[in-house]
């Protein structure tokens, strides 16, 4: 599995533990892959109820792109068509990357930086413990 699959994996793990239901995504197998919005790739389109939201995951290379700036203020400036509603950003990164795209962040205004929701992206690891006590269900 290449790490660009696996971080868009777990931004999709991140939509569904915020309720969202992800109606596209990029290295799917049974969904289609999401439109470009703006001449800008996307990684995942999800809705919650009647709230939609862009994701993207950014890595090394996109930090050292002029025009991501442009990009992020492009994406969290988005509209619903017909109600014109917010659409949320979602922005997965490293946790290396955490500290310089929240610098890139501080540089867009106020309004903007509102809809944009900045995360760290990284594989947990699975804890089984054996010392729960087990509640019997039936008997």
């Amino acid at each position: 599995m290449t790490d660009r699959r696996k971080e868009i994996d777990l931004l999709v793990e991140h939509f569904w533990k915020k309720g969202y239901l992800t109606l596209s995504r990029k290295f799917g197998t049974y969904l289609p892959e999401p439109s470009d919005i703006g001449g800008f790739q996307v990684d995942i389109i999800a809705r919650q109820k009647n709230n939609y939201a862009i994701g993207i995951t950014l890595n090394r290379d996109d930090l050292n792109d002029n025009t991501l700036l442009n990009r992020l203020i492009y994406l969290a400036t988005r509209q619903t068509r017909n109600t014109n509603k917010k659409v949320s950003l979602f922005v997965g990164v490293n946790k290396s990357d955490y500290s310089t795209v929240k610098s890139y962040l501080n540089q867009i205004e106020e309004d903007i930086r509102k809809n944009i929701r900045l995360f760290i992206i990284e594989e947990r690891p699975v804890s089984f413990s054996t010392h729960k006590k087990e509640q019997i269900l039936f008997s």
